[in-house]
């Protein structure tokens, strides 16, 4: 007995704090997880939105080189004769 409470009310008040103690742990850890979760989305979308203006620049490149490929291999210069600079 202290302070006029039996052993078995301070076992019981101790384990209701322990209790609410675990119960406020485990609810930041719940939000600190879905943090982490939207900060994953946000870097998500950012790479997304990057990827997507990379290839369509890889893809204005292709044509580019193509064209410039069929430009050089198909017609090629026609002789210079004597005289011409």
């Amino acid at each position: 007995m202290l302070d006029g409470f039996t052993n078995a009310q301070i076992i019981a008040a101790l384990f209701g704090v322990i209790g609410g103690l675990i119960v406020v742990l485990l609810a930041m850890i719940g939000a600190f997880a879905a943090w982490i979760v939207r900060r994953f989305d946000r870097l998500e979308t950012k790479l997304d939105a990057t990827d997507a203006k990379l290839s369509a620049r890889i893809d204005a490149l292709t044509i580019s080189v193509s064209r410039l490929e069929g430009a050089v291999f198909r017609t090629l210069p026609e002789p210079r004769r004597a005289g011409e600079n």
